[in-house]
């Protein structure tokens, strides 16, 4: 299956923090690390986004912790960090919009697939199935633009988050940093990976249109390899929609833990 070009292979980033950082510092390390072992490939599976996901949720529960340090809070005041502290905000800000973006598009994806489930049982006697499928079609090829425009902003912001400079100063000012500038990190990573997983097509075919099928639906009768065929596309549908509504359940996590971990960084920020 085709996949963003955009969207590479990538590994997840693991960090080694020094030895006498704080235990909560040293938890989201341990996080980070244990979200390095998950396989990261553009043809993840549903399995791996949704751990992805889980970790995700755990990472931002560390980070939140993290936030509410006195030592973090001290960092964060001093006048040479203010300016990345501040781009750290502006970024979980544009996170926390693909996160929603991205769930109303899996959102719109599950009502294409009932609409296309509902043309697969009025096929008897009309052309319900061919005009289902091309409704569907069209609207894989706009999902597939929509997220690829999500992932070229995840990848501004992870570009602005590893370039943005910070002073090597102590010890706890560089593992706290690199602590919140790694998860910030792991989270673009996994948005990338689930983007990339809508945007590939549920059904393969080298035949534009889904002409297959059209040629296999003649004058309201659906010949018995069509039948097949389409049968075979409603168990696909079936079990793609069961995949979405995981991945659903998995994303509502998250995105409730990022807007914990922008509320945190908020107040830190206001104190």
């Amino acid at each position: 299956m085709a996949a963003l070009p955009c969207s590479k292979t990538k590994p997840f980033r693991s960090i080694s923090l020094p030895v006498r950082s704080h235990p909560t510092t040293q938890r989201v390390e341990e996080v980070l690390n244990k979200l390095n072992g998950l396989e990261t490939s553009v043809t993840a599976t549903t399995e791996t986004i949704c751990n992805s996901l889980l970790g995700l949720e755990e990472l931002q529960k560390c980070t939140d912790d993290l936030l509410q340090l006195p030592q973090t809070f001290q960092i964060i005041s001093q006048r040479q960090h203010v300016k990345w502290f501040e781009e750290l905000l502006g970024n979980s800000i544009r996170i926390l919009d693909v996160c929603g973006t991205t769930g109303e598009l899996i959102s719109q994806y599950k009502e294409n697939i009932r609409a296309l489930q509902s043309s697969f049982r009025r096929r008897k006697g009309d052309s319900s199935a061919e005009a289902g499928i091309a409704r569907f079609t069209s609207f894989s090829k706009k999902m597939k633009k929509d997220a690829k425009k999500l992932v070229l902003s995840l990848k501004q912001v992870d570009c602005e988050t590893l370039t943005a400079a910070f002073l090597e100063t102590d010890q706890e000012t560089i593992a706290v940093i690199r602590a919140l500038r790694e998860a910030n990190a792991v989270c673009i990573l996994i948005f990338q990976m689930l983007l990339s997983f809508l945007s590939m097509p549920l059904f393969k075919s080298k035949h534009p249109k889904w002409s297959l099928v059209s040629k296999l639906i003649h004058n309201g009768r659906i010949e018995l390899e069509g039948l097949e065929n389409i049968t075979n596309m409603e168990t696909k549908v079936e079990t793609f929609e069961a995949q979405l509504d995981s991945i659903e359940k998995r994303l509502e996590g998250a995105f409730r833990s990022l807007i914990r971990s922008r509320s945190s960084l908020l107040n830190v920020f206001s104190s």
